[in-house]
């Protein structure tokens, strides 16, 4: 379950219904009944709901990259989201992305290779750039290498670099919000704990110790 209460059609602010409309169908509560035509329990739409400018402006974000006035390729740009999703670790943003990829012409091949791009022959010139790119601005906060940023220049103009940037970064945040809030697929429990030693067995830190005697 989301880490937040979810908000049901009765609470909804008027401007976030035609959203439950238009996700859910109008005579559903998704809140008990949940469900998209995407295969996604929908929370992501529920949680915000809480702040329904904020989800307004989220939605905005939404139209602002799929805008027939962006020069960035819509290829290269579902590339960095996807890639972005993966290396902040969001199965959501990635999950979703990944369909977004198939949409734009990327084979399954490319598409199974986003983990681990850096080691195949599967990408062109060009999207390696925009991987590594991506790679520096998620996994290195923006320290971006002036080699991986000369690449990009080689093919990518002032307009097309700021367009990707802002895309990438914007579904980083996307990302590790999903995270925090355990929202759709990145509802999980945190797998790094410690692991018990056998029962009836006593070591503990202090055993290593006395291997050295």
């Amino acid at each position: 379950m989301p880490r937040l209460r979810q908000v049901p059609r009765t609470e909804a602010h008027a401007s976030v219904l035609p959203f439950y409309d238009a996700l859910f169908g109008k005579d559903r509560e998704p809140t008990t009944h949940p469900g998209t035509a995407t295969g996604t329990p929908g929370n992501w739409w529920t949680v915000f709901a809480h702040v329904p400018d904020c989800l307004h402006h989220m939605v905005t974000g939404f139209e602002f990259y799929r805008s027939r006035n962006r020069k960035i390729s819509p290829k290269l740009r579902e590339l960095g989201q996807a890639r972005a999703g993966f290396a902040r670790g969001s199965q959501f943003v990635f999950s979703q992305h990944c369909k977004a990829l198939r949409g734009a012409g990327f084979s399954e091949e490319q598409i199974q290779a986003i983990p681990h791009w850096a080691s195949t022959d599967l990408f062109d010139e060009l999207e390696r750039a925009v991987l590594a790119y991506t790679d520096d601005l998620v996994l290195q906060g923006g320290r971006v290498a002036d080699g991986t940023f000369a690449a990009l220049q080689a093919h990518l103009n002032e307009v097309q670099i700021i367009e990707l940037t802002y895309i990438v970064c914007t579904y980083e945040m996307h990302a590790t919000m999903t995270r925090a809030l355990r929202l759709e697929w990145d509802d999980v429990e945190e797998r790094i704990t410690e692991v018990a030693v056998p029962e009836g067995e006593k070591r503990d830190i202090d055993f290593f110790k006395n291997l050295d005697k």
